[in-house]
């Protein structure tokens, strides 16, 4: 079953947005939970993508993603009226959604897309959020208007101070926590950004969920290649996960792994790149 993007839209350098015909996944879905996506089923590997949203009366899904390996680089190549051979989902454990109370999300590049329906979902169940959102600069920062919409307050920090403050995301979480008022905190980003958040909260004895869902690799538990260490036990991020407690995460043995995957990666988008620009 193929399924077709009826939308497009490049919110910043490499990063796009795109809304696919997936009626039963959409219809399924709750926050947190993932899609594998693959372009070709003979010859592209499947790749997950959090569900930023849905459009139930559309009978789409909407995936967030940054062009920076084979894969995505070939995703963003499509355009509207182009279609997907395999989305497959939901999977992953849903984000646990309750009245916490006062809850700070923070988002860092592009986490803010897997925040953002976490966020929705925290406020819809009576919560008082609050949104720290992150960027190395304006053009990088995504989904502001949108978290707009559904938070009390926000707040944005860029690394050079191009747009909001002129700070890391830690900075003012650090603010929040030190008020005693907050109950609940999640992160999502870049796994040095959700370290510190979690040094951070860890202080003030704040419980905080990490979202891990950028290091799966299949999705299906099969490859092995998200294994992670929680509380001393080992773990697969798709199917433990994507969330856990971030107190608990092994966050120095997760990067260094990270980084063993980085010369393939990086050798199989310049493989892809120069057959790209053969074709041209």
């Amino acid at each position: 079953m193929a399924h077709r993007i009826v939308d497009k839209e490049k919110l910043s350098e490499n990063v796009y947005r795109m809304e696919i015909e997936a009626k039963y996944v959409a219809e399924a879905r709750e926050p947190g939970q993932f899609v594998l996506i693959a372009y070709d089923n003979d010859r592209s590997e499947r790749i997950p993508l959090t569900i930023a949203d849905v459009d139930l009366d559309k009978g789409t899904i909407t995936v967030i993603f940054q062009a920076v390996g084979k894969s995505t680089i070939e995703f963003a190549s499509l355009n509207v009226g182009d279609s997907f051979d395999a989305v497959a989902g939901p999977l992953g454990n849903p984000t646990d959604i309750e009245k916490y109370g006062k809850v700070v999300c923070v988002g860092g590049g592009i986490g803010n897309a897997p925040l953002y329906p976490i966020v929705k979902a925290l406020k819809q169940a009576g919560n008082e959020v609050i949104s720290i959102l992150g960027a190395r600069n304006k053009e990088l920062l995504i989904l502001e208007e949108q978290f707009k919409e559904i938070s009390d307050e926000i707040i944005t920090v860029t690394d050079d101070g191009s747009y909001g403050r002129k700070a890391l995301v830690t900075e003012p979480l650090g603010e929040l926590c030190s008020k005693g008022e907050i109950d609940l905190c999640v992160a999502i980003g870049p796994a040095i950004m959700m370290k510190f958040c979690c040094q951070t909260t860890k202080k003030y004895d704040i419980p905080t969920i990490v979202s891990l869902n950028s290091i799966m690799v299949d999705g299906t538990g099969m490859c092995g290649g998200c294994r992670v260490e929680v509380g001393g036990e080992t773990k697969f991020t798709c199917v433990d996960g994507p969330e856990f407690d971030g107190h608990k995460v092994d966050f120095d043995q997760l990067i260094k792994r990270l980084g063993s995957y980085k010369k393939y990666e990086q050798q199989a988008a310049a493989e892809h790149n120069c057959k790209l620009e053969g074709k041209l």
